[in-house]
């Protein structure tokens, strides 16, 4: 079963060796440069698992999270944050909007591969 997974990134770079990381291990990965335009990819379909980041232009992780959160549709979808970011304030606030999780940037493949497979079965 291939999980689908929307990689939502301001880097371009990021977004690059996330989906390096995911496809060989059978993930369908899209990607959104920023919160607003992840809001884009939600439908058509639906993905799996959402990973983002917090730091990004338009729509930043916190807003995407809560918007997420505020869709019925959309409630019990795993939302996994994967920032440069480490402050315990910042992970009790994403927890608070409604994240599933945390890794920290730089990301071992192996563990975000795990992470994802964890919350999305």
């Amino acid at each position: 079963m291939s999980l689908a997974v929307l990689a939502v990134d301001d880097s371009r770079t990021m977004r690059d060796l996330i989906r390096a990381a995911l496809t060989p291990a059978g993930f369908a990965v899209r990607t959104a440069e920023d919160g607003a335009a992840a809001l884009d990819h939600l439908a058509d379909p639906r993905p799996d698992v959402v990973l983002t980041d917090l730091n990004m232009p338009r729509l930043d992780g916190f807003g995407l999270i809560a918007e997420l959160r505020r869709r019925e549709a959309l409630r019990g979808l795993p939302i996994l944050v994967l920032t440069t970011e480490s402050a315990p304030a910042l992970k009790d606030c994403a927890r608070r909007a409604g994240a599933t999780g945390w890794i920290v940037k730089p990301f071992e493949p192996g563990q975000l591969v795990a992470a994802l497979r964890r919350v999305a079965c």
